[in-house]
């Protein structure tokens, strides 16, 4: 079910597989096909390239199809759908439909919260242009001296960038946003929610570009409070006054398909009865959720919870997946080298929440919280990095090891995010003496 605010009406589409575009691009998706109108004198066409089992979807999801006429008409919009539900290739079809190829100018911007995100977003429109544009990812400060020379001698139509990288880039005259026609923001609710995003984003929407010049797209699975995040979009004119948000089961946060267990231990025990849930389970790809270092346990001098998890498991682990390590305050190259290794073959991730928001691993059948999340929220995304095949009925399941008194914050997530969690009984767990 899709719902529009009250400060915008939600027009619908007679025929969502068939839609206009504002620019004289045509692509096709199997029978997702958008054409274009007609327009002298005749734009770049991408005609049926590329193939949709490369883009990764073959019909339009349920978020694509009440999402695309609103976007394509150029109407500002707030996306709110579950993970995985193609958002992304949602508001990427949205800006190839607005970018005139004959221009040389950034005429599409795309903000990510994390460099993973980034690269995936990038990829993924990179084969959607299929060299009819550029588009430039800014990811990694290291870089950025570079880029700055490239972006000035030819600027790309799209921009994928990290706020930080873009702000970067911009206080130093490398480029401007005057002829920026689309803005998209994803995960806008984890930037605005970052102390060290959110106030760099505000220049972005309200100082860098004016929200009458273009069309402004946010993104997310999770937007608390929607109805007052649509009014302060107005009122401070992140968007214009007619945004359209479009709510996607807004009943059901998760996918329905999605098994939730819990098992009930003591920190001790934990690392026995993750390996235990890996011989069991025996996932295609799992991801292992583990909390960040706090500052008193570093004055400690007390190994992360990430360390810990992945030298356990390099030591007493027999299957055949790889164990793979992912955190934040690696550099760049690092963290990149980790994200290329888990693509296209079986592992089991060992991150802290940066693998949470955005991550898309279909091949992920199994989540297991080491550490409880913080919040809902993060419970909501975490569970989203799995279940993510279009169309697929593959089991999945989210795993949460928890202490007795955590039982109730757990209780909570289920009362906020509306799922069934199973207890495993700790009697299971071992087939052995710790």
């Amino acid at each position: 079910m899709a719902t529009a605010t009250p400060m915008a009406v939600f027009s619908g589409c007679a025929s969502p597989l068939s839609t206009t575009l504002r620019s004289g691009l045509t692509t096709c998706l199997g029978p997702f096909t958008l054409r274009p109108r007609p327009r002298p004198p005749p734009a770049l066409c991408l005609c049926c390239h590329p193939p949709a089992e490369e883009v990764g979807y073959v019909v339009p999801t349920e978020v694509q199809e009440h999402s695309l006429p609103v976007l394509l008409s150029g109407q500002d919009c707030i996306l709110h759908a579950q993970t995985g539900s193609g958002k992304t290739l949602a508001y990427l079809l949205s800006v190839f439909s607005a970018i005139d190829f004959g221009r040389s100018s950034v005429q599409a911007l795309v903000v990510v919260p994390t460099r993973e995100l980034g690269i995936q977003v990038t990829k993924v429109a990179r084969i959607l242009a299929a060299k009819a544009c550029t588009v430039m990812a800014l990811l990694d400060g290291g870089m950025l001296r570079r880029q700055k020379s490239w972006v000035k001698a030819e600027p790309p139509a799209i921009i994928v960038a990290t706020v930080a990288s873009l702000c970067q880039m911009i206080e130093k005259r490398a480029f401007s946003l005057q002829s920026m026609r689309v803005l998209v923001i994803d995960e806008v609710d984890f930037i605005f929610g970052s102390s060290k995003q959110v106030s760099s984003l505000r220049k972005i929407l309200t100082s860098y570009s004016a929200a009458s010049s273009r069309q402004t797209i946010f993104a997310s699975a999770s937007i608390p409070q929607h109805n007052r995040f649509v009014h302060d979009c107005v009122q401070h004119k992140w968007t214009k006054s007619d945004v359209v948000h479009v709510h996607v089961n807004p009943v059901q946060p998760m996918p329905s398909h999605l098994c939730h267990r819990y098992v009930i231990c003591n920190k001790k025990e934990r690392l026995h009865i993750l390996l235990s849930l890996l011989e069991k389970d025996t996932p295609r790809s799992g991801i292992i959720f583990v909390a960040e270092q706090s500052e008193k346990s570093k004055k400690a001098g007390h190994s992360p919870s990430s360390t810990v998890v992945v030298e356990f498991l390099r030591t007493t682990y027999q299957g055949s997946l790889e164990v793979i390590l992912l955190e934040e305050d690696m550099n760049f190259n690092a963290r990149a080298t980790s994200f290329t290794e888990v693509k296209g073959k079986g592992f089991l991730l060992v991150s802290t929440d940066i693998a949470s928001r955005g991550f898309d691993l279909p091949q992920t059948s199994h989540i297991y919280n080491f550490d409880l999340p913080k919040t809902a929220t993060d419970y909501l995304h975490r569970a989203g990095r799995t279940g993510r095949e279009p169309f697929s009925k593959l089991a999945c399941s989210v795993t949460t090891l928890i202490t007795e008194d955590e039982h109730f914050v757990l209780q909570r997530f289920q009362n906020e995010l509306k799922f069934h969690c199973e207890e495993l009984p700790l009697e299971s767990m071992f087939t052995f003496n710790l």
